[in-house]
C-alpha cells in the first residue's frame, strides 16, 4: 500500500512541477518564449 502512495505522491509533484515551468517558461503562450539564439547579431 505505501509504495502505491508514494506512486500517486510522485506523480502529483511532477505534475505540479510542470505547470509550474509551463507558466513561469512560457508566459501561457509558446511566443512569449525567450529566443535560443540571436540572429542578425552576426557580421
Amino acid at each position: 500500500m505505501e509504495s502505491t502512495r508514494q506512486f500517486v505522491n510522485k506523480m502529483n509533484e511532477n505534475a505540479e512541477k510542470a505547470r509550474h515551468n509551463k507558466e513561469n517558461n512560457g508566459k501561457r503562450t509558446p511566443s512569449a518564449k525567450l529566443p535560443t539564439k540571436q540572429h542578425g547579431n552576426n557580421p
